[in-house]
């Protein structure tokens, strides 16, 4: 039930019709008993900075921002989290009771958090990561594997120079590869990710050549439309320990649940049966 002292919080973005969050965070919100709503909320790019700063005056403690605002959103937060710092994007929102804008990136935090969940024995302090793509999402995963003491991180990207502005960016030990060395880049890996929209559906496949990578090395894919890739496929017949990402995007929705109401929700396996597309 909602009362008229409910917490408001919802999903910034355009188009917002697909997101999945309100679904999410409505059976959350309906599992804990909480008196509030989530909801989803259109708003173009010309309008934004003007309805996030109307939230907060018309009761909302926060929202979650996806594309095509996080980049906005960065640029209008009063107070960045490091790990927004280190995205250079923004995702999730709290106002505080100032009625100031704290920006928040959790797309690292949903990253590992899955891949602790589905494969508990890895380390991402001893594994070597091999990161596919240099865009949003690949800065978001690379911040978070360095940060957690990853040794070694290989960047491979068709374009050159935008991977060497992220690792730039990044400083940390990350070596960049175009995509012709890619094969090279998989020996001896611990962790393979693809960050990039190839495999997603209605994009291009992702051709890639898994002979090079060690057979216990884990493959994981932040597309999870279609929830096993081609390349999840691929690795699940040789061998290889795989995570969708699925996930990742369940993960990556706590933080901004346990700051708007108070409690960090549960992902387990009956939530992701019931939420996985399809």
């Amino acid at each position: 039930m909602i009362t008229g002292k409910a917490k408001v919080a919802g999903v910034m973005g355009d188009p917002v019709a697909h997101s999945r969050s309100p679904v999410l965070h409505g059976g959350w919100l309906s599992r804990y008993g909480i008196d509030g709503a989530y909801v989803p909320l259109k708003v173009s790019t010309q309008n934004f900075e003007s309805a996030l700063r109307t939230l907060p005056r018309i009761g909302f403690v926060g929202v979650n921002v996806t594309l095509p605002h996080k980049e906005k959103a960065y640029k209008l937060s009063d107070v960045l989290t490091p790990r927004a710092e280190r995205a250079g994007a923004v995702n999730t929102v709290v106002f505080q009771e100032d009625g100031s804008i704290l920006g928040d990136n959790t797309d690292g935090f949903g990253f590992l958090e899955n891949l602790r969940w589905r494969c508990p024995l890895f380390s991402a302090g001893t594994s070597r990561a091999v990161v596919l793509g240099a865009g949003g999402a690949a800065r978001a995963v690379a911040a978070a594997l360095l940060d957690a003491g990853c040794p070694h991180l290989t960047l491979v990207n068709r374009n050159i120079g935008r991977a060497e502005t992220l690792a730039y960016a990044l400083d940390g030990p990350i070596e960049v590869r175009s995509w012709a060395e890619v094969a090279g880049s998989l020996e001896s890996a611990g962790l393979l990710v693809n960050t990039t929209s190839l495999g997603m559906e209605g994009q291009p496949p992702l051709e890639l050549d898994l002979d090079p990578l060690p057979r216990d090395a884990v493959v994981t894919d932040i597309v999870y439309a279609p929830l096993e890739t081609d390349l999840l496929e691929a690795a699940r017949e040789r061998g290889n320990p795989v995570v969708d990402g699925f996930g990742m995007l369940l993960h990556q929705a706590r933080p901004g649940f346990k700051a708007w109401f108070g409690i960090d929700p549960v992902v387990d396996d009956d939530l992701w049966t019931r939420m996985k597309p399809g």
